[in-house]
């Protein structure tokens, strides 16, 4: 339902922001890989144009279809799991009609909208044991098929989003204190089986990971480090302002030379390093802060639950993938294989966060005029009143 809304309402600061950091990304994705230049600018315009026309569209009449999209996910998530195409040992991707996306990414916003109107319509009974073993049933169904690809890191990720949105939500103190105190050490039994090796609870290659950053110095590891020892060399070698700003070219390019794979999805941010030195990714962790920030400004002018948990929501999957790309590019995290949002190559990720943003300006624009609405209805009936 496509409402009208007045022009003063609209998140221009929102747009500008969105719209900055994607023309940034086109040029680093240039960089790293130049013939997929064309396609990254693509996705910024077809995510863009989605913005603009779920920024008109009233969110609370999109959230009547919960159910609907709820199992719409499913579908998808059991298509991968079907007629997956593969690609590093993991079939996280569908090929319709030529085009190739990663039902996952679209996954985590609709997830994102099935809760919030779920956590509103449970908004005075959200901490009983009903109500939330209801949403731990309701999410295991959805998280078991995005595991099962296999897909750990966006499994934790879902995991993560979804306890936020039960915080948001209003879940008790008191319960979340005993739900910290059971997670910790299941998490320590949990890590000291996986770097067994004999182990089966994860992947190979998922263990292996670990290993190698919990041991870097061992040398069986070595090759498994190399990638983001040679990141780190790439955001180093860029210093203050960048080899592209300085024409440096005396240096060896660690980008140039392919020493890092995925450089234009993974470690993306190791070529803003070495492209544009410390100011460049500077400029990107404020953008994608500020980006977080106004979601949850959003947020706080929400009018209803569900505005708020979109919000936040949203906002949580850029902090968190953003948090977790830049730790793998440095060095500080198990690789993991996250894109850092609206900045790396991928037009399913690219185009499931214009969704999402969209979303947040809807809700920003609805408590203007929803409270406007209210002061109309209370001076009419003070009038009637008189």
């Amino acid at each position: 339902m496509i409402k009208q809304y007045k022009l003063r309402f609209y998140n221009f600061k929102l747009v500008i922001l969105l719209t900055a950091i994607s023309l940034f990304g086109v040029q680093l994705v240039a960089s790293a890989s130049p013939d997929l230049r064309n396609k990254q600018l693509l996705g910024v315009v077809m995510g863009l144009v989605l913005l603009v026309i779920l920024s008109l569209m009233d969110y609370s009449w999109i959230l009547n279809f919960q159910w609907i999209m709820y199992g719409f996910n499913l579908l998808m998530l059991i298509g991968v799991r079907l007629f997956g195409s593969e690609a590093g040992g993991a079939s996280r991707w569908l090929d319709i009609g030529g085009f190739r996306f990663q039902p996952t990414e679209l996954s985590k916003v609709i997830i994102i909208l099935f809760f919030a109107k779920f956590f509103m319509d449970h908004e005075d009974d959200i901490n009983t044991f009903r109500v939330l073993a209801e949403s731990v049933l309701l999410l295991a169904v959805p998280l078991a098929l995005i595991y099962a690809q296999p897909d750990m890191k966006n499994t934790i990720t879902v995991t993560i989003i979804f306890c936020i949105l039960l915080y948001i939500a209003g879940l008790s103190y008191k319960i979340i204190g005993g739900a910290i105190l059971i997670a910790v050490p299941l998490l320590i039994i949990f890590l000291s089986i996986v770097v067994q090796p004999d182990q089966t609870l994860i992947k190979d290659y998922q263990r292996t990971r670990i290993m190698s950053f919990l041991y870097p110095e061992n040398e069986e590891y070595q090759e498994d480090i190399e990638q983001q020892n040679n990141s780190k060399t790439a955001i180093a070698s860029g210093e203050l302002v960048g080899k592209k700003l300085t024409g440096d070219d005396q240096v060896s390019s660690v980008n140039a030379g392919n020493f890092v794979a995925e450089n234009q999805t993974d470690f993306i941010f190791a070529v803003a390093g070495e492209e544009y030195g410390f100011i460049g990714c500077t400029t990107l962790v404020v953008l994608l802060l500020l980006i977080s920030v106004e979601c949850i400004r959003m947020s706080l002018r929400a009018k209803d639950l569900a505005g708020k948990i979109i919000c936040c929501g949203i906002g949580s999957v850029v902090a968190i993938q953003s948090f977790l790309n830049i730790c793998v590019a440095t060095g500080l995290a198990p690789n993991t294989g996250t894109p850092l949002p609206f900045v790396s190559y991928g037009l399913t990720s690219l185009v499931s966060l214009f969704i999402g943003m969209g979303l947040v300006m809807n809700v920003g624009l609805q408590s203007s005029t929803y409270n406007k609405e209210l002061k109309r209805k209370e001076i009419d009936k003070k009038e009637e009143y008189l």
